[in-house]
């Protein structure tokens, strides 16, 4: 189940980092006209989409993919909560990406931490 929940992030990031630079879907650096995103930031996308199939495939562990996402992208959505409208200065982030962002820190952080590896309910703590 968390190779399936790989290729899911892995598709759709995929897709939002190529959407990213398609006229129409992204203008005024504004993609579907709510969420903040630049050059940048779609490479982030597209990296993080990319690392996400790697792990599908099994090549890393889906699950240290999952854990390390979400670490990553919790830190993201803090600095973008508290630095407002970028992160460290490098990519630009608006209050729907913050948003966004937490929601995905949260999922990766339970899909990497609490998932058992075949369904979704928290892993047993061993006794």
């Amino acid at each position: 189940m968390i190779q399936t929940f790989a290729w899911v992030f892995g598709i759709v990031f995929l897709t939002v980092g190529v959407l990213g630079y398609v006229p129409g879907i992204t203008q005024d650096g504004m993609l579907l006209g709510l969420f903040e995103v630049d050059g940048l930031h779609n490479i982030v996308h597209l990296i993080s989409g990319l690392a996400a199939i790697i792990a599908a495939y099994g090549l890393y562990a889906p699950r240290l993919y999952f854990q390390a996402f979400g670490v990553v992208y919790g830190i993201v959505t803090v600095l973008g909560f508290v630095q407002g409208d970028n992160v460290l200065g490098l990519i630009v982030v608006n209050t729907a990406d913050n948003v966004l962002h937490l929601v995905i820190a949260a999922a990766a952080l339970y899909i990497g931490f609490g998932m058992k590896e075949g369904g979704g309910s928290p892993a047993s703590s061993p006794a």
